[in-house]
């Protein structure tokens, strides 16, 4: 009898709910193959150096393969390589990385950007006063979505962005930043901010200020969905870790068997708002695997 897979599966912490939903999933996916995962997880959230021995720790235990998501795709890279110097296959997801790997599960983050920030600006005056909560410089899901919400502006002139801030993808961080831009700007009608944690610390912010904008998140978290039926925020992005990393883990499991898999996946984000919030108040814990063959060409 052939011993099940293994899959070392790294996110980047335990703090951000995006990854606990892609562990979960992850998990399932495995489990319903046969499979075995092991968690790698810095103890300090996104912390590079902590990737780095982890990486170390991984390859001691000689996993089948790997589900990778990059603390940060420069510095990573030579950690990456070490996989395939041991000839471990990776799969990386969320954010892409340069280097040998079996294939890259992710969004179009550019568009994702775009998405939110239209969302952001239909729901304002044409001439509105906007300020942006980035996540870390180090991640490409920060980057090309800010890149997406400069694109959008580039076609709305009328729109003043105020001024930007890191908010590293967390909630407590982007509660200060606004704070700050807040205590700056006697105006702020709407917050564009590149995740979901980020937009909850933005109207933690708001509250404590005795102010009000209209914010708009990516992620599409059960957070989120509940804040948009409520109205406190208008609209997510459903860039779904949950489903990237349960595709990323059916990925890997598929090239040990000696399936296809494509170099380059994309998962669909789609637009959570008042109109259609309802389709995603399911909590993850009773959301079904991501199926291969629904979001697979």
């Amino acid at each position: 009898m052939t011993r099940p897979y293994t899959l070392a599966v790294f996110t980047k912490n335990r703090v951000n709910p995006a990854y606990a939903a892609a562990r979960l999933a992850a998990d399932r996916v495995a489990a319903e193959a046969g499979a075995r995962t092991v968690h790698f997880v810095p103890e300090t959230p996104d912390n590079v150096d902590q990737q780095k021995v982890l990486v170390g720790e991984a390859l001691a235990t000689a996993p089948d393969a790997v589900v990778f998501v990059p603390v940060d795709d420069r510095q990573m890279v030579p950690d990456l390589a070490r996989f395939a110097q041991a000839g471990i296959p990776v799969v990386t997801c969320i954010n892409r990385i340069e280097g040998k790997v079996v294939s890259f599960v992710g969004s179009d983050d550019v568009a994702v950007g775009h998405t939110a920030a239209k969302a952001l600006l239909d729901g304002l005056g044409p001439s509105a006063r906007i300020v942006a909560i980035e996540g870390t410089p180090a991640a490409p899901t920060s980057r090309d979505r800010t890149i997406g919400l400069h694109k959008l502006l580039a076609e709305r002139p009328a729109i003043r962005l105020l001024g930007s801030a890191t908010g590293s993808f967390q909630q407590a961080p982007a509660r200060l930043e606004m704070a700050r831009l807040l205590a700056e700007h006697a105006v702020i009608d709407g917050v564009w901010t590149a995740n979901d944690v980020m937009a909850f610390g933005v109207l933690e912010a708001l509250a404590a200020a005795g102010r009000s904008a209209k914010v708009v998140g990516v992620n599409g978290l059960p957070e989120a969905i509940d804040h948009i039926e409520r109205g406190t925020l208008l609209a997510s992005v459903d860039f779904s870790a949950f489903n990237i990393a349960g595709i990323a883990a059916h990925a890997a499991l598929r090239h040990l068997r000696g399936e296809r898999v494509p170099p380059s996946i994309m998962v669909p984000a789609a637009l959570i708002d008042a109109t259609n919030f309802q389709r995603w108040k399911v909590p993850f814990a009773l959301r079904p695997t991501p199926a291969w063959e629904e979001l697979v060409a």
